[in-house]
């Protein structure tokens, strides 16, 4: 099998760092690993197969220089934005886990288990761009959904980890617990978030647009619709809670004609990298806790309305670092290599 010289842009990052533990545990063929962050943290070291790598400045020569063939960017959008036409021009293959190229019309936006056949299009611009994290497990729910049945409208909720804004977000949750444990309330001061996030529920989640929407909760309407090729109608409320890491979705779906519970059961059981836990009885049911750390979505709390039998809730859960990003990273890269 060929080997290839693999980058990664924001390796110090908290999503570089798992794209890095992905790719060992994918056994991705992996030649060269070149890692890459801003020159703050140029000089500090990664650990990848079983060896220290010093982390390199990202500069425009660089690509070239490294003979990356591979480069993963998750760095921010201003980082992509300045950096990734040197990638390519140096003849990388770019997959972006930021919002910057998302939705430009001629760069594929992939979901591999819902739309792997959108990877060939990589080649108009060279650039395969990683969704949004609450959307990639969002979809990995509605597309096998809406093949089976035809969805009408998605209503969702999220509930966001504090990873989810980074290291730095989980750096405020800690330290405002700890201020709250020592009955010191009044030091709890926000930075990262609007207000105090422990103990606390917060719907909102980046910017607010002009239609009072937040700009990820627009992410996750306009990406879901790009990737299934769909034009459902979707309605979503982003909120960010005082968990660690995973996120979890509170789904509502209409479908054109009046569903069945079991065999909506039955096609989840069946998707790919879907994890079916529907026992109430036994109270099995998705968590933070069993998602943290795989690479799976967790789906239960199935049922039917109980005033229109065309309408399904449920609830799903996912590691935001994995399946959100890292991991979608590197099963694009996979499904690459297989063209």
């Amino acid at each position: 099998m060929k080997r290839y010289n693999v980058g990664i842009v924001g390796a110090s990052g908290a999503v570089g760092e798992e794209l890095a533990l992905v790719l060992e545990e994918q056994k991705f063929p992996v030649a060269k690993f070149v890692p890459l962050a801003s020159a703050r943290s140029a000089g500090e070291t990664i650990s990848f197969g079983g060896k220290d790598y010093e982390i390199l400045e990202t500069t425009d020569e660089v690509f070239a220089k490294e003979q990356i063939e591979i480069a993963f960017f998750s760095a921010g959008g201003n980082v992509s934005a300045r950096y990734v036409p040197s990638a390519v021009k140096a003849g990388a293959l770019v997959i972006d886990n930021t919002s910057h190229f998302r939705m430009e019309s001629d760069v594929p936006l992939v979901v591999p288990e819902v739309n792997s056949e959108d990877i060939a299009l990589y080649k108009k611009r060279g650039i395969i761009a990683n969704p949004n994290c609450s959307t990639i497990q969002m979809v990995h729910i509605l597309a096998p959904l809406h093949r089976a049945f035809g969805i009408e409208r998605v209503d969702v909720s999220t509930y966001q980890a504090v990873s989810g804004a980074g290291k730095k977000g989980v750096d405020e949750l800690f330290t405002q617990m700890r201020h709250i444990v020592n009955f010191n309330i009044q030091e709890c001061e926000a930075e990262v978030f609007a207000h105090r996030i422990a103990l606390n529920a917060i719907p909102h989640i980046d910017v607010f647009l002009d239609n009072d929407y937040t700009k990820e909760e627009m992410k996750m309407i306009n990406e879901t619709n790009k990737i299934m090729h769909t034009n459902i109608p979707i309605s979503a409320t982003c909120v960010r809670v005082p968990v660690l890491r995973s996120h979890s979705e509170s789904i509502t779906i209409r479908f054109k004609d009046a569903i069945d519970s079991a065999r909506v059961k039955e096609v989840l059981k069946n998707a790919p990298s879907v994890v079916l836990v529907d026992d109430v009885k036994n109270n099995q049911y998705p968590m933070p806790l069993i998602a943290t750390e795989t690479d799976q979505t967790y789906v239960g709390r199935i049922r039917v309305d109980n005033f229109d039998s065309r309408i399904l809730h449920l609830w799903c859960v996912a590691d935001q670092l994995r399946v959100g990003a890292a991991t979608n990273a590197v099963r694009i890269a996979q499904k690459w290599i297989e063209l």
